[in-house]
């Protein structure tokens, strides 16, 4: 483990002055808490041995994690290991049934965890996303997030997965403000209450389905307050699904998103955590160049 160690700390050290721009960062080393990692990157390792995972973690200078899964673990004994390493985790997400039926389960395992955030990624449907299934999600999204907020104090957000970009039906289409190519995603946005409903942006699940995840940025810069960062293979096509192999996932600044665009857009929102997620097999050797690339990132 050691040895893997000092191969990822080299590798990044290596690769920083290849991304490397001038002016001031946007991720700074000072703000330790703005850069982190999901857990589901590491979900193989996490489902071994969380402590030696975070070990890992810490190693590539990432101490703000976002969990997406327990592992069998209690939050107690999770938060235990994050405060034993001087880490913290400051998203906890879960799955839409756990929001519809152990609310307060999830946010007792929240606010043990130390999350300021609640999030869900996946609305359950079965073939094209529609606008029922919009209208619904509205519907729970401001009841999910009414609940979290009064009660536990913690901001709910939407990760979008990439289906939500299905046009906005003419029957509707005059509710939803914005140029001719609407979305049910932006139904969703401006149909929740910003009180209680929030969003993650995943930018690899944005420019997917066809969409520039810096314009949705410009569009909504109050309403985002976490993003996914992360990279797609070139010559991959993408579509409305909302699936693509795990080895599309690539290190950042290789694939085919225009990442210095999109973060610059991000920079002027209200995002406050960026957290890197790969999906793929080969997290060992990119994820050393994604953080390359992100502290070689300027304003």
């Amino acid at each position: 483990m050691k040895d893997l160690f000092i191969l990822t700390l080299v590798l990044a050290l290596g690769i920083t002055g290849t991304f490397a721009q001038k002016g001031k960062s946007l991720f700074p080393t000072t703000d330790s808490d703005k850069l982190g990692m999901v857990s589901y990157t590491y979900r193989n390792s996490f489902s071994k041995d969380v402590g030696t995972t975070l070990d890992t973690i810490k190693a590539l200078g990432i101490t703000n994690i976002e969990f997406s899964n327990l592992f069998k673990r209690t939050a107690q004994e999770i938060r235990a290991l994050l405060d034993e390493r001087g880490m913290k985790c400051t998203s906890f997400g879960v799955g839409y049934p756990d929001l519809e039926n152990k609310i307060a389960e999830v946010g007792s395992n929240a606010k043990t965890l130390g999350a300021e955030f609640v999030r869900v990624a996946w609305v359950p449907h079965t073939g094209d996303f529609t606008l029922d299934m919009a209208k619904k999600t509205v519907d729970d999204f401001n009841k999910f997030g009414k609940t979290l907020k009064d009660d536990y104090g913690l901001t709910f957000c939407y990760h979008n997965h990439g289906y939500e970009f299905q046009p906005v039906p003419a029957e509707v289409a005059s509710e939803v403000k914005g140029g001719s190519e609407k979305t049910l995603f932006d139904y969703i946005v401006q149909k929740t209450d910003p009180k209680y409903v929030s969003f993650e942006m995943d930018i690899l699940w944005t420019f997917f389905p066809g969409q520039n995840p810096a314009d949705i940025l410009k569009r909504y810069p109050d309403r985002f307050k976490l993003m996914h960062v992360k990279d797609l293979r070139k010559g991959v096509e993408g579509n409305l699904s909302g699936g693509t192999p795990v080895q599309n996932d690539v290190a950042l600044g290789t694939g085919q998103l225009n990442l210095a665009e999109i973060l610059k857009a991000a920079d002027k929102t209200s995002i406050k955590y960026y957290y890197i997620e790969d999906e793929s097999p080969s997290i060992s050797t990119q994820i050393p160049v994604s953080i390359a690339f992100l502290r070689g990132q300027k304003r």
